[in-house]
């Protein structure tokens, strides 16, 4: 039985999936791709590149997505999470099974994430740590492998049975900031979080699904929600009325000026503030409110 199962979530990702699924499958790590209702053939793609594939009839987000891939992966121990944009290098699944067995009490695990800069993430803070405290937000990039206050959501690897008695990632979120709660959740578990100096993954950032009209201003949307519902679930001060006193302004030049891209921009966070201040759940939003 695999040890470790990579779970995909697609959403209109046939130009990134090639090159992703490709990677796990040089370095021996089986898929499983969760197709979120794609257009572009993202499914047929996945099962002709060898992936086992589940299809959902509706857009999930995120996190659903994920955790449907990680009740799926029955015969998994650990779980990789992944972006379709990104690609493992050789050696990295081997370095982030070496961490488990050196860092045996971690509950998450990360590789290196290059940028397409060239430059590695590595996020020195997050609004929601209530450890390794950095409150000046140094960026001192770690030498080597290091505990980490966030660890970012587009590669993430963990116990399978752990991950479930967390109850996954929080099924309230559509997009954005589900990554910093599950993190949020595996420290206040007491388990550390690992940044894997010698894994090494290339990140797309922004390549895992093709463009279209209005995207911008539904993943602003998502980005003020989620970030006011976090903070709310943590009792921290509810950024949505600065959000949207900062945004609405801008939204409303941009539409004036005809300018479509910072009308989508300012115009999703005011929307996405304003929606979390009068009670609105993504969910509602996305239509998935009920059950199919």
């Amino acid at each position: 039985m695999p040890d470790l199962v990579a779970i995909i979530v697609a959403h209109d990702s046939a130009h990134a999936l090639p090159d992703c699924l490709a990677a796990l499958a040089r370095e021996g790590v089986p898929a499983l791709v969760v197709d979120n209702a794609s257009r572009d053939g993202s499914a047929e793609l996945a099962e002709r590149l060898g992936a086992r594939v589940l299809r959902n009839p509706r857009n999930e987000g995120y996190g659903r997505a994920n955790n449907l891939g990680v009740r799926a992966a029955e015969d998994a121990g650990h779980v990789l999470l992944l972006n379709p944009d990104l690609i493992l290098q050789p050696g990295a699944a081997s370095a982030l099974r070496a961490a488990v067995r050196a860092y045996p009490d971690a509950g998450l695990y990360a590789p290196r994430i290059v940028e397409p800069d060239g430059r590695f993430f590595f996020q020195a803070q997050s609004f929601l740590s209530p450890y390794l405290a950095n409150a000046k937000g140094r960026r001192d990039r770690p030498e080597g492998d290091a505990c980490a206050p966030f660890l970012s959501g587009a590669c993430l690897m963990a116990e399978r049975a752990f991950l479930l008695g967390l109850g996954g990632f929080d099924e309230a979120i559509f997009l954005f900031y589900e990554d910093d709660d599950l993190c949020r959740r595996v420290a206040d578990a007491g388990r550390a979080l690992v940044h894997v100096h010698g894994a090494v993954a290339l990140h797309g950032r922004g390549r895992s699904s093709a463009p279209e009209r209005g995207r911008v201003f539904r993943a602003r949307w998502h980005l003020a929600w989620s970030k006011a519902y976090v903070a709310r679930k943590y009792g921290l001060p509810d950024p949505s009325l600065a959000t949207l006193l900062t945004n609405a302004p801008k939204a409303a030049l941009a539409l004036l000026a005809l300018r479509r891209a910072g009308w989508e921009r300012y115009g999703g966070s005011a929307a996405g503030a304003l929606a979390a201040l009068r009670g609105q759940g993504a969910l509602e939003r996305e239509g998935l409110d009920h059950q199919p």
